[in-house]
């Protein structure tokens, strides 16, 4: 889970630009990306429609559809996020629009995100511009400098039944009906989350005509639900492992941020494939626009880059104990250890 300094200082210190390493790798292949996108709404598609009809014959059994189509249900956000990149399309239009549209299906306003995911973009791992397109973080001085009310806050935030279970719903359902962040940025957020809701009403509408409102909510709250929670787990795991880098803003560089403050979660193959190698993390963050589907040519021709920030499904469990980032060990820690070394 650890990077040596070894390796990191070759691995830095070898190819001072990435992105000039890595920019051969950004062109898109527009078959491939369209045959992506075909793949993905049709298996979602037709995952929902056999649980739907399940349920309303009264085969119950049919819920288990909703398992797969939450997956390629986040496999479709992937690729909106791809598109909020320009990563699958060269012309920027054709991925916006496409964006717009998977954002319906994903309950995401596409324009307000992706305005917020580049600025997490433009800031991961730097102390000074948290609290916008990230997960909470409190350094343990913030922390302890907090009144027992702001203490409480925060334990219940990073509490895994919220962050992974209440949370994630709460975001996706009810915070994306409104530019929250960006109320105050100007009428594009507010036309992108209106647009958006107006979007999602008219299929939902269709789908409750066509099935009933009872086998509509049967189906879709729990593929909304464990699409949601996987989403918010992944992206909580790409920046929050124990040996991630946070600083300062006089201190903070973008390659370095990009390689070690972004995790290569090395996930079993099916995994992989169903969240679009979104784990190739610390690649992604390198070099945004390289298409998904290309991410795993970067590691083939690049070895050095495999064990940089690398963490395993069984090493990953561990960081949801991870709260505070400790400015002196420069490390994540629990709630526990933070109280430890108070002491």
């Amino acid at each position: 889970m650890k990077t040596t300094t070894a390796t990191h200082t070759a691995i830095v210190g070898k190819d001072p630009s990435w992105a000039q390493v890595l920019a051969h790798y950004r062109k898109p292949s527009p078959l491939r990306s369209a045959v992506e996108i075909a793949a993905t709404v049709l298996s979602f598609t037709v995952l929902w429609a056999l649980a739907a009809i399940a349920v309303v014959h009264d085969h119950w059994w049919g819920l288990l559809f909703t398992i797969p189509a939450a997956g390629f249900l986040v496999r479709l956000f992937i690729l909106q996020h791809d598109c909020g990149h320009g990563a699958l399309f060269a012309r920027r239009s054709l991925n916006d629009w496409i964006g717009r549209i998977i954002g319906v299906l994903t309950l995401t306003p596409y324009d307000y995100w992706r305005r917020t995911h580049a600025i997490h973009h433009a800031s991961a791992g730097n102390l000074d511009r948290r609290g916008v397109g990230d997960v909470e973080t409190l350094t343990v001085r913030e922390y302890r400098a907090l009144p027992w009310l702001g203490r409480a806050r925060y334990w219940l935030y990073r509490h895994p039944l919220i962050l992974f279970g209440l949370g994630p719903a709460w975001l996706f359902v009810c915070q994306y009906r409104l530019p929250v962040g960006l109320m105050r940025s100007g009428a594009q957020p507010w036309i992108s989350t209106i647009a958006t809701n107006l979007g999602i009403a008219l299929p939902v509408a269709v789908m409750i005509w066509l099935v009933g409102i009872g086998p509509f909510l049967l189906v879709q709250l729990p593929i909304t639900w464990m699409a949601a929670s996987a989403g918010v787990w992944l992206f909580f795991i790409q920046h929050q492992f124990e040996d991630t880098h946070w600083s300062e803003a006089e201190d903070w560089n973008f390659q370095h941020a990009a390689l070690h403050g972004s995790s290569h979660y090395d996930l079993p193959f099916l995994l992989r494939w169903i969240t679009g190698n979104i784990g190739i993390h610390h690649i992604h963050h390198l070099a945004a626009k390289i298409p998904f589907y290309r991410l795993p040519e970067v590691l083939r021709d690049h070895p050095e880059l495999r064990n940089v920030s690398r963490i395993t499904l069984v090493q990953s469990l561990k960081c949801v104990k991870l709260v505070l980032w400790d400015e002196n060990a420069r490390r994540l820690v629990s709630f526990r250890q933070a109280r430890t070394a108070a002491i």
